[in-house]
């Protein structure tokens, strides 16, 4: 549907060209530098398990599922972060050693899909960059409405779980 066309079933409170319908939320990016080479953050961030120590501030209860590494390595959590908790399948569906992790999200019984992405970066004099991203690429209505609010609250979440792993990172 071509942006100029009004939404059919009499939506007319909005402009015809208002595009909160589909548009999704801007991705949210958090990052951290550590001391540890590149090759030793993917292999720690490789094991889904892993990553409960330094996101349970705002992921529980997680449940394993498929090999305890790389693609296919699955967890089932429940997000404390905002108003409403939910359960939100992971599954990681892409890695790329030592660069790149990419995890598949699924939640709001099927109706939110995203991508986290753990991106490792060499900084010059030893270390690592991480940069964690998450993209929204389905969103329930609701959660487009707020996104500025949702993009906060998960930025916020995403930055102390940079700063939890970083403590955790073996040295």
């Amino acid at each position: 549907r071509a942006i100029q066309e009004p939404l059919p079933g009499g939506c007319r409170l909005h402009a015809p060209k208002c595009t909160v319908w589909y548009m999704m939320p801007k991705p949210v990016t958090a990052s951290i530098d550590v001391r540890q080479p590149r090759p030793a953050v993917f292999d720690f961030l490789d094991v889904m398990a892993n990553h409960e120590p330094f996101t349970n501030h705002m992921l529980v209860d997680w449940e394993y599922s498929g090999p305890p590494r790389g693609v296919g390595s699955k967890a089932r959590v429940r997000s404390q972060a905002g108003p409403v908790a939910d359960v939100i399948d992971i599954e990681v569906v892409d890695a790329e050693a030592p660069a790149r992790i990419i995890e598949r999200n699924v939640g709001a019984k099927g109706r939110r899909i995203g991508t986290g992405t753990y991106e490792l970066a060499e900084i010059p004099g030893g270390g690592t960059r991480i940069t964690f991203t998450y993209a929204w690429e389905q969103a329930p209505l609701s959660e487009r409405l707020f996104a500025p609010l949702a993009r906060r609250i998960l930025h916020r979440g995403n930055q102390r779980a940079m700063e939890r792993l970083a403590e955790q990172l073996p040295a």
